[in-house]
Protein backbone atom coordinates (compact mmCIF):
# COMPACT_ATOMS: atom_id res chain seq x y z
CA UNK A 1 0.00 0.00 0.00
CA UNK A 2 1.57 3.58 -1.16
CA UNK A 3 1.44 6.28 1.44
CA UNK A 4 2.30 9.50 1.07
CA UNK A 5 5.15 9.27 4.07
CA UNK A 6 7.73 8.59 0.89
CA UNK A 7 6.54 11.36 -1.13
CA UNK A 8 7.19 13.73 1.77
CA UNK A 9 10.44 12.27 2.82
CA UNK A 10 11.69 12.74 -0.67
CA UNK A 11 10.45 15.99 -0.95
CA UNK A 12 11.48 17.25 2.17
CA UNK A 13 15.48 15.75 1.69
CA UNK A 14 15.31 17.28 -2.02
CA UNK A 15 14.57 20.90 0.13
CA UNK A 16 17.00 20.43 2.69
CA UNK A 17 19.97 19.14 0.68
CA UNK A 18 19.28 22.08 -1.96
CA UNK A 19 19.10 24.62 1.03
CA UNK A 20 22.84 22.82 2.41
CA UNK A 21 24.00 22.94 -1.84
CA UNK A 22 23.63 26.55 -2.13
CA UNK A 23 25.33 27.66 1.54
CA UNK A 24 28.24 25.41 0.26
CA UNK A 25 28.42 26.67 -2.89
CA UNK A 26 28.19 30.27 -1.22
CA UNK A 27 30.64 29.35 1.33
CA UNK A 28 33.23 27.89 -0.47
CA UNK A 29 33.28 31.98 -2.55
CA UNK A 30 34.08 33.06 1.06
CA UNK A 31 38.09 33.67 1.23
CA UNK A 32 37.88 35.10 5.08
CA UNK A 33 38.33 31.88 6.65
CA UNK A 34 40.59 28.81 6.71
CA UNK A 35 37.54 27.01 7.08
CA UNK A 36 35.53 28.03 4.17
CA UNK A 37 36.78 25.63 0.97
CA UNK A 38 36.78 22.22 3.85
CA UNK A 39 33.34 22.95 5.08
CA UNK A 40 31.86 24.62 1.48
CA UNK A 41 33.28 21.12 -0.09
CA UNK A 42 31.73 19.26 2.71
CA UNK A 43 28.18 21.27 2.66
CA UNK A 44 28.17 20.43 -1.08
CA UNK A 45 28.59 16.62 -0.68
CA UNK A 46 26.09 16.18 1.75
CA UNK A 47 23.90 18.52 -0.06
CA UNK A 48 24.25 16.44 -3.53
CA UNK A 49 24.01 13.08 -1.33
CA UNK A 50 20.80 14.46 0.41
CA UNK A 51 18.97 15.32 -3.12
CA UNK A 52 19.90 11.53 -4.44
CA UNK A 53 18.27 10.38 -1.91
CA UNK A 54 15.08 11.96 -1.80
CA UNK A 55 14.98 11.14 -5.71
CA UNK A 56 15.53 7.59 -4.38
CA UNK A 57 12.35 7.94 -1.54
CA UNK A 58 10.21 9.53 -4.41
CA UNK A 59 10.90 6.62 -6.48
CA UNK A 60 10.35 4.39 -3.59
CA UNK A 61 13.57 2.71 -4.47
CA UNK A 62 16.76 2.12 -2.55
CA UNK A 63 15.71 2.50 1.33
CA UNK A 64 19.11 2.55 2.80
CA UNK A 65 20.05 5.65 0.04
CA UNK A 66 16.96 7.26 0.69
CA UNK A 67 17.77 6.99 4.52
CA UNK A 68 21.11 8.22 4.00
CA UNK A 69 19.78 11.42 1.83
CA UNK A 70 17.59 12.30 4.83
CA UNK A 71 20.44 11.71 7.45
CA UNK A 72 22.67 13.84 5.28
CA UNK A 73 19.84 16.63 5.10
CA UNK A 74 20.15 16.97 8.88
CA UNK A 75 23.12 18.83 9.17
CA UNK A 76 22.98 22.40 9.10
CA UNK A 77 23.79 24.85 6.17
CA UNK A 78 25.79 27.11 8.51
CA UNK A 79 27.99 26.27 11.93
CA UNK A 80 26.68 29.90 13.81
CA UNK A 81 23.11 30.35 13.23
CA UNK A 82 22.10 31.13 9.33
CA UNK A 83 19.52 28.85 8.76
CA UNK A 84 19.41 26.98 11.71
CA UNK A 85 16.01 25.74 11.09
CA UNK A 86 16.75 23.18 8.39
CA UNK A 87 17.91 20.21 10.64
CA UNK A 88 14.34 20.37 11.65
CA UNK A 89 13.47 19.14 7.65
CA UNK A 90 15.82 16.51 7.99
CA UNK A 91 14.73 15.09 11.22
CA UNK A 92 11.03 14.90 9.39
CA UNK A 93 12.64 13.37 6.63
CA UNK A 94 14.41 10.30 8.24
CA UNK A 95 11.00 9.80 10.73
CA UNK A 96 8.98 9.84 7.68
CA UNK A 97 12.03 7.14 5.53
CA UNK A 98 12.08 4.84 8.51
CA UNK A 99 8.76 4.46 8.37
CA UNK A 100 7.80 3.72 5.17
CA UNK A 101 10.46 1.00 4.63
CA UNK A 102 8.14 -1.67 3.82
CA UNK A 103 7.11 0.67 0.92
CA UNK A 104 10.64 0.27 -1.15
CA UNK A 105 11.64 -1.97 -3.47
CA UNK A 106 13.65 -4.70 -2.36
CA UNK A 107 15.75 -4.25 -5.12
CA UNK A 108 17.33 -1.42 -7.35
CA UNK A 109 17.11 -3.66 -10.82
CA UNK A 110 14.88 -6.13 -12.34
CA UNK A 111 17.16 -9.14 -13.36
CA UNK A 112 15.56 -11.93 -16.17
CA UNK A 113 13.96 -14.72 -14.36
CA UNK A 114 15.85 -18.01 -15.48
CA UNK A 115 13.63 -20.93 -16.73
Amino acid sequence: MKTWKPTAAGILSIIGGVFILIRGLLGMGHIGTAFSWPLGAASIVLGLIAIAGGIFALRRRGWGLALAGAVCAVFPTHPYGSLIWTPVIGILAIVFVALSKNEFSRSTSKSPSNQ
